[in-house]
């Protein structure tokens, strides 16, 4: 791609046909006209038709007729053309390309047809992206002069349509999930399409009914046509102690549409809890829409409390730091929606990763890890090219850190300053990172957990992956705050006091009860002189130095949307316990298989499983797919006593629930692309049966579960013995029977 821009008024036109707006996730075929301008093309000069890197259109392609993406190229003079399809030979944000070289030359006029989709030889045409972009880009550039220096067409000049949503598919309901009684809140409804879009095609009306009472809650709510969403607001629980609600979306005709998520209500809880997408990007990096949408599309359509952007720092300009700044000011409004600004400081994994970086205030510099996409030479004072320079420029700056894995992962043993560092990510829409949190504890940090999309399509708080090489739903993060404000967000995020989720929205509580007095440190006191009280509780991300106790009472309290799996109480690298609603006696016909896990840390990661299980000697009465979120690859059933499958996983898991007329007789034969293994249906009950693939933590397991499994919420005590010389670290990983899972932030208890 070009650093200069000679003359792009002489570069020629371009049309594109047919125009307007096309679902997303359809089948299309488009046809671009490009006609010579005043220098024409020059024999073995070219052109290229460029898209955002982060589409997921099924990928154009030059060499099958019948398949997907098939696309031709032929010009009006009929000159030979030597065509190839490219894929991150581009500069970002413009990593795919058709590149079209003449072998001739092209006068002012001549015409090159280019047909994306080509259905004359039997292609079902072109699959538009799954994510919606009121204006996409089929971004057209030319080499006149076989220099291989590409200018681009005017901006006004581009061909575009447009991609909007599908009809709706899918009700989401929201309520928060912890208020006190008597509070203010509200409803959020919507209605997804088949890709997780917020759909403006849906019309009528729909009852709500909740479970307990809830004042204000009306009787019916009418959509209509041009509308991404609800919010019914003024509600409140007027209960005496502690109450649960949920709400149910019901058609007219009565039948179940969705339920929300749980509310819990408490006369005398100290804080909220406030959910927040701190990380994702725009158009002006390498994501798509631009970031004022990206900010409404997190308030309105995703109905998040807390929002930030991170986009790459060798792509913001000084130019865009600055309108990032005046977004996050304009949108930053206390008590409704909190923004910070922000960046991402990505640094080679060499130099430490990537990592997150936020401020309380705008104005802030922002340290760029590098300058490789701006290209002028204003500030290099500020520029730190190693994590280690961040961490000591961003020491007397009011700004927050946190390690993330996404392209690059972060290092976190190769630097951390606990002053501005106190978390790490362990789940965005790259995929579930818990060995970041181990790596954490082998060096002895105190760190708290949290989890955000990182998304690229415009969808903050609500990221799904459609077909792209991202395989998971974007992550969020509840923050339990006094109020909601950067003020109050910023005290919390130090003390580590949030939990992480793969999505959810459940409500989850975890607490240590101490025995005798202890101290609790207002930061790590590794730092010095940091604030203290005296305390017989803690909360989840606090540190509190012991007395002489011997043990502490472990508490988790989880409420969740969907039934629970397990949960496993943890301290540090060690499982204390795997606690599940139900015990063997339980177990039913219905056999888990479960692919997971990562090749490696870096770029590579992915793990496509292609797998077939074959029940011999039982039938299959049924299927449901777990963390499969491309809707056109989802598990089947091939006769009656095998499925096949198709995945990816990227640290965290895919499975396939498959319900038999007989589990206890016969053999379940797994072959996939990863590892083997027969087993016996009589030997598989409630502990995992492993089989190791190698790689990071990548296996298949198979367990047992209930037919139907019913508990939603699960309150749980242990008495812990505390490490001496060495910090208990209590945290727990929760998993709902729906695949997500939820971890709340490290108790640390030093002795």
């Amino acid at each position: 791609m070009p650093h200069h821009d000679y003359r792009p008024d002489l570069m020629g036109s371009a049309a594109i046909e047919p125009v307007g707006r096309f679902e997303a996730g359809s089948w299309q075929s488009f046809t671009l006209t490009y006609t010579c301008g005043k220098f024409g093309i020059d024999d073995r000069g070219s052109l290229k038709v460029a898209f955002r890197m982060q589409t997921d259109q099924s990928m154009i392609q030059c060499d099958d007729p019948a398949g997907p993406g098939y696309t031709t190229v032929e010009t009006s003079t009929g000159i030979p053309l030597t065509v190839r399809c490219e894929h991150r030979r581009n500069t970002r944000p413009w990593g795919i390309s058709l590149y079209v070289r003449c072998d001739r030359y092209l006068s002012e006029g001549d015409r090159v047809v280019i047909r994306f989709g080509d259905r004359r030889g039997g292609s079902p045409g072109l699959r538009l992206q799954t994510f919606v972009q009121p204006r996409f880009e089929f971004r057209v550039l030319a080499d006149p002069f076989a220099s291989y220096e590409y200018i681009p067409l005017p901006d006004e000049a581009q061909p575009t349509i447009g991609i909007g949503p599908g009809p709706g598919v899918k009700w989401v309901a929201i309520l928060p999930t912890l208020r006190r009684t008597g509070d203010r809140f509200r409803l959020c409804l919507k209605c997804e399409d088949r890709w997780g879009n917020p759909s403006d095609r849906v019309e009528g009306t729909v009852r709500l009914a909740a479970d307990g009472p809830i004042d204000g809650l009306p009787e019916t709510v009418a959509f209509r046509a041009g509308e991404f969403g609800r919010e019914v607001d003024g509600l409140s629980v007027a209960a005496a102690d502690v109450a649960e609600r949920r709400v149910r979306v019901l058609g007219e005709d009565g039948a179940l549409l969705a339920e929300s998520n749980p509310l819990r209500v408490e006369a005398d809880t100290p804080y909220r809890h406030y959910w927040s997408d701190l990380h994702g990007q725009s158009e002006e990096t390498v994501g798509t829409n631009p970031a004022r949408d990206y900010f409404a599309f997190a308030r309105d359509r995703a109905f998040l409390d807390i929002c930030g952007h991170q986009g790459n720092d060798f792509q913001i300009t000084d130019a865009f730091w600055r309108e990032l700044n005046e977004l996050t000011a304009e949108f930053n409004e206390p008590g409704r929606f909190v923004t910070l600004p922000g960046y991402e400081w990505s640094g080679n994994t060499s130099l430490g990763g990537d990592h997150n970086v936020w401020y309380r205030h705008e104005g802030r510099p922002i340290y760029r890890s590098c300058r490789a996409l701006v290209y002028d030479t204003a500030h290099p004072e500020t520029d730190c090219h190693s994590a280690k320079d961040l961490l000591a420029a961003l020491r007397h700056e009011d700004a927050l850190v946190t390690a993330h894995i996404g392209g690059r992962y972060a290092d976190v043993k190769y630097a951390h300053d606990a002053r501005i560092e106190p978390s790490v990510e362990i789940h965005s829409a790259w995929g579930t990172f818990e060995w970041i949190v181990r790596d954490a504890f082998e060096a002895d940090y105190r760190v708290g957990i949290v989890a955000s999309s990182d998304g690229h399509d415009g969808r903050p708080g609500a990221k799904y992956p459609g077909v792209a090489e991202f395989g998971s739903y974007g992550g969020l993060t509840c923050h339990l705050l006094e109020s909601l404000d950067r003020d109050c967000l910023v005290e919390a995020f130090r003390r580590r006091h949030h939990y992480a989720t793969t999505g959810a929205r459940l409500h989850l509580a975890a607490s240590v009860e101490l025995d005798s007095p202890g101290v609790l440190h207002h930061r790590n006191p590794d730092l010095g002189d940091v604030g203290e009280e005296t305390c017989r509780r803690a909360i989840m991300g606090d540190i509190v130095r012991t007395g002489d106790d011997d043990e502490v009472t472990f508490r988790l309290d989880v409420t969740a949307p969907a039934p629970i799996e397990r949960i496993e109480l943890r301290d540090g690298l060690d499982t204390i316990e795997t606690v599940r609603p139900y015990g063997e006696s339980d177990l039913g016909r219905r056999i888990r298989i479960v692919c997971e896990g990562a090749h490696y840390r870096g770029r590579g990661r992915n793990v496509a499983w292609e797998g077939i299980a074959t029940f011999e000697g039982a039938r299959i009465e049924r299927i449901a797919p777990v963390n499969f979120w491309n809707v056109e690859q989802l598990p089947r059933q091939v006769g009656e006593d095998e499925v096949a499958w198709r995945c990816v996983t990227t640290g965290g898991f895919s499975a396939i629930d498959v319900w038999l007329d007989e589990a206890e007789r016969g053999v379940l034969r797994l072959r996939t692309s990863e590892v083997d293994a027969d087993l016996e249906l009589a030997g598989i009950g409630l502990a995992d049966t492993r089989v190791d693939a190698g790689g990071l933590h990548k296996a298949v397991r198979v367990f047992r579960l209930p037919d139907e499994n019913a508990t939603r919420s699960m309150t749980l005590s242990r008495r812990v013995k505390l490490r001496r010389g060495a910090d208990t670290r209590l945290y727990a990983c929760v998993t709902l029977e729906n695949g997500h899972q939820a971890w709340p932030s490290p108790i640390y208890l030093l002795s």
